[in-house]
């Protein structure tokens, strides 16, 4: 496996459902209704996933990673990216004092 390429902390990572609707469903030809369809979610669910107004869920992901044959856990891993940048930016944990190893 190649090296990670490290991105800049200032840049937002994408949220899944940009991807899926600028690139990834584009490509495949399919309208977004035939895409929820086949993934088994109602075409609302889809929508708001590619708005970015609802999270990748766990079983969300394993329907895109079985219907894109690149498995679940791409996107989850894409939706905690997402999230966690988002925690960094809102949440002070310099009130909290690290553990030290005995």
């Amino acid at each position: 496996m190649g090296e990670a390429i490290a991105r800049s902390p200032d840049i937002e990572p994408a949220h899944p459902g940009e991807l899926l609707n600028e690139i990834v469903i584009p490509a495949t030809g399919l309208s977004k209704s035939e895409v929820a369809r086949r993934l088994g979610i109602s075409r609302q669910t889809l929508y708001d996933v590619l708005a970015g107004r609802q999270p990748v869920t766990p079983m969300v992901a394993l329907r895109l990673g079985r219907l894109f044959g690149d498995g679940g856990r791409v996107w989850l891993r894409m939706q905690a990216e997402h999230d966690l940048w988002h925690a960094e930016r809102r949440l002070d944990i310099s009130t909290i004092d690290p553990l030290r190893a005995a």
